[in-house]
């Protein structure tokens, strides 16, 4: 899409500060972070949200949650992390493109 600002960081448009790529998926730092680590991981086929997934993204999810603790572990954060997937603006989605986020490192989380 061409207003989609993680469309423009996936095809080189825009540039962001990268931990990981591959064919299918981009993982990049978040420019406003909630916590010391704090990236994304954002497939490179545009999805809306993960209420616009269906069967045929089952792999590309399965990819996106087993790489999660891989590059959090690689960012120091061997105590734990935490995910978050906002969908829809009742969500709190703000970028309509689907992306996980993953954050975490000190005691500055938010209870749940």
């Amino acid at each position: 899409m061409s207003d989609c600002i993680f469309c423009k960081i996936v095809a080189g448009e825009i540039p962001g500060n990268r931990l990981y790529e591959d064919d299918e998926v981009i993982a990049f730092h978040d420019i406003h972070p909630m916590a010391p680590v704090h990236f994304m991981i954002v497939p490179k086929t545009h999805v809306d949200s993960l209420a616009h997934c269906s069967a045929r993204e089952q792999a590309l999810l399965g990819k996106i949650l087993l790489l999660a603790p891989r590059l959090a572990a690689e960012q120091g954060l061997d105590t734990g992390f935490r995910t978050m997937i906002n969908t829809g603006r009742g969500g709190g989605q703000e970028i309509f493109h689907l992306h996980v986020h993953v954050f975490g490192g000190g005691d500055h989380l938010p209870k749940m």
